[in-house]
């Protein structure tokens, strides 16, 4: 089996996962209005729930995209309440990468 740093793995993992919720950002730029349709994919109570958690706590909601379940309804969220990308990127970033090095540490018995 071949080994890879670890430091890279972090990063590979985050990076992807980062531009996952880029992708679920563009996606809410463009998907509110859609969302009486009934094809729509997410859960009308789940995106009201997102929409008020962001209204409450603005863009640092962003740092729970990490969480299973609510993360990517937030992040689709903060498109559709036209979040600047700049901003969501950062936050989001950080949330990412925090979650992926607590896993190392975990893993790799850092801690």
């Amino acid at each position: 089996m071949e080994s890879f740093p670890e430091a890279l793995l972090v990063l590979v993992a985050s990076v992807g996962n980062v531009l996952g919720s880029a992708a679920n950002w563009l996606i809410g730029r463009g998907v509110e209005r859609f969302r009486t349709r009934n094809w729509f994919p997410a859960i009308p109570e789940m995106l009201d729930r997102a929409t008020k958690w962001y209204h409450r706590y603005g863009r640092w909601s962003l740092l729970l995209s990490w969480m299973p379940v609510v993360g990517d309804p937030l992040t689709v969220v903060a498109g559709i309440l036209r979040e600047p990308l700049w901003s969501f990127v950062v936050i989001v970033a950080v949330a990412k990468v925090a979650r992926y090095l607590v896993v190392a540490a975990i893993t790799l018995s850092w801690i």
